[in-house]
């Protein structure tokens, strides 16, 4: 894997961690059901990610009822995780406001391209 694709897969995978700290602190008793739909991702993908945050100590999960199928939980950000929500934030909104920035000279580009392919005509 080239140094481009492995940025990409890896800011991807950051994006959905955000994503889903995102939600959950909004929303921590949504099913994975739920999440994953909201998300657009598959449940396993979904599964997959929470692990990575369950294991980063980033959030944890709570049985928040008390029935005896289990099958609800809550999803609770930690202190560590709160912390790290604030920092890929400002990662996140500098990384957007690079690629802005990029798609602003882009569409200038093209538009003095056009301009110029207009006038010599």
């Amino acid at each position: 894997m080239n140094n481009a694709t492995s940025k990409l897969v890896k800011h991807r995978q950051w994006d959905a961690h955000y994503q889903v700290m995102h939600i959950l602190q909004k929303n921590p008793h949504l099913t994975q059901r739920e999440l994953s739909r909201e998300l657009g991702l598959s449940l396993g993908k979904l599964h997959y990610c929470l692990k990575a945050l369950i294991d980063k100590g980033w959030i944890k999960i709570e049985n928040f009822t008390q029935s005896n199928t289990k099958h609800r939980y809550v999803y609770l950000i930690t202190p560590q995780g709160i912390y790290e929500k604030a920092q890929m934030t400002k990662e996140f909104l500098n990384r957007k406001i690079k690629e802005y920035e990029a798609l602003r000279l882009e569409i200038d580009a093209l538009k003095n391209e056009t301009m110029t392919s207009r006038d010599k005509k």
